[in-house]
């Protein structure tokens, strides 16, 4: 077992074991029995809100926790867990209602006690934050109001739920039980003070500055930042960070991109980013001067640590930024493995960085092949959906020893997922990096 096998094991045993310590803790000195289906009501809810409150270590972006798998992992994981721990909450309110349908009497607006008014209160922020998470375009919510609406709520929600529980004083009445909430709860928040004021504060010391806007093909604009007052950022090809723009890095405003630059330049990093949502349909009006942040760098997309004899990158849209980051660098590093991009777009003129990859096969032995959906009259090449058919066409002999790494929206990756299965490609070789973290 690798030391890597062994801290994803670790951290998925120490997670397991938080989310149902208040379920062990109920066992301990229990008092009188209300029924089964009473009992399981609580026990879930314990484990929901336990799960819920777990969420701020999972999106606190603590290196130690992401690193064997990914911050992009840990963060779709963080919305697929979300999402089951709300049912266990709403099962919660279900089968208490059920099996106890005199609480209903508890409910009513003059007579009801403060510990029910505070759970009333908590799970409706909880449905709120799930249906504006999994709803957001539909309800034309910003990204940066509903990450204010997803941030604030969450918190409320997690705080008047342990506020539900001390008050109900069933199974905390124990200074052990009520200890052991306290403690997750304070867990919680210091992950969370992590996240919103010692991690700002860091960064407010190595600010940076937009040194050149450059516009790409592609609907796309490349920020070149310059460090102010320190050494930069070291990264490796392939990864990213969050971009804060302005005077402070206290705000919600900020957002991942990929590094496009090459890993072996010093000083100053360069980010393309493409047109695609409210904060990026502005992007090519940055000021030259304007004061940046990064967090990072984040992520596990990389080719550092891979004794591959060659590479198959696999690129859709703005995909195509961490992988022309790892390009540069192999040229920076004269790394004469033998590289493949099937690189897929909608129109030729949508192809980003279409020049100089062009002129990056001087200094690599890199293969290009670019797949077009919408292809002029006169196209000769590829046309459509990068497919198991295509790719059949494309990789060498060797293809089981390559490494292959897929960068793209959704769907292309959905499809891609289903092409390397049916070319037999082996599931440890494939990386995969999705840039969706709403």
């Amino acid at each position: 077992m690798t030391m890597q096998h062994f801290r994803s094991g670790f951290w998925i045993g120490l997670y397991f074991i938080v989310a149902v310590a208040p379920l062990l803790a109920m066992l301990v000195a229990p008092p009188p029995g209300r029924g089964f289906w009473r009992e399981f009501a609580v026990g879930i809810g314990f484990a929901g809100l336990s799960m819920m409150g777990l969420q701020f270590f999972l999106t606190g972006r603590f290196r130690s926790f992401t690193a064997p798998y990914g911050i992009d992992v840990v963060y779709h994981f963080h919305r697929q867990i979300s999402l089951i721990a709300f049912v266990f909450l709403a099962l919660h309110v279900g089968l208490l209602l059920l099996a106890s349908p005199e609480l209903l009497l508890l409910l009513h607006p003059t007579a009801a006690p403060a510990w029910m008014v505070t759970g009333v209160i908590g799970f409706l922020a909880f449905v709120v934050v799930i249906v504006t998470s999994l709803f957001r375009l539909k309800l034309g919510l910003s990204y940066e109001a509903w990450r204010a609406l997803h941030g604030y709520l969450s918190v409320a929600a997690v705080v008047l739920g342990v506020v539900h529980i001390m008050g109900v004083d069933y199974y905390t009445g124990s200074s052990i039980k009520r200890g052991l909430w306290m403690l997750m709860g304070a867990a919680w928040l210091l992950a969370l003070l992590h996240v919103r004021v010692v991690n700002p504060f860091l960064l407010l010391k190595r600010p940076y500055t937009v040194e050149e806007v450059v516009p790409e093909q592609g609907r796309s604009w490349t920020l070149r930042l310059r460090p102010l007052g320190h050494a930069g950022i070291d990264f490796q090809a392939g990864q990213f960070a969050w971009l804060t723009l302005g005077k402070t890095p206290f705000t919600i405003r900020e957002h991942p991109f990929s590094f496009a630059s090459s890993a072996m330049e010093s000083g100053g990093v360069s980010l393309t980013i493409k047109e695609l949502g409210d904060f990026t349909a502005k992007i090519g009006s940055t000021a030259v001067g304007t004061r940046a942040y990064l967090d990072g760098p984040y992520g596990s997309f990389t080719i550092d640590g891979h004794s591959a004899p060659g590479f198959c990158f696999i690129a859709g849209g703005v995909g195509i930024t961490p992988i022309m980051s790892i390009l540069r660098t192999m040229a920076d590093r004269h790394d004469r493995r033998p590289v493949l991009l099937l690189y897929g777009s909608k129109r030729w003129e949508d192809v980003t960085f279409r020049d100089e990859l062009e002129d990056l096969k001087q200094r690599l032995r890199l293969e290009l092949v670019h797949v077009l959906e919408e292809p002029p009259s006169q196209w000769t090449g590829e046309r459509g959906l990068i497919t198991a058919e295509l790719m059949g066409r494309h990789l060498p002999e060797n293809r089981m020893d390559l490494e292959y790494f897929i960068c793209g929206p959704g769907p292309m990756q959905q499809g891609m997922r289903r092409a390397v299965a049916r070319l037999g490609l082996p599931a440890h070789k494939i990386n995969s990096e999705s840039f969706n973290f709403v």
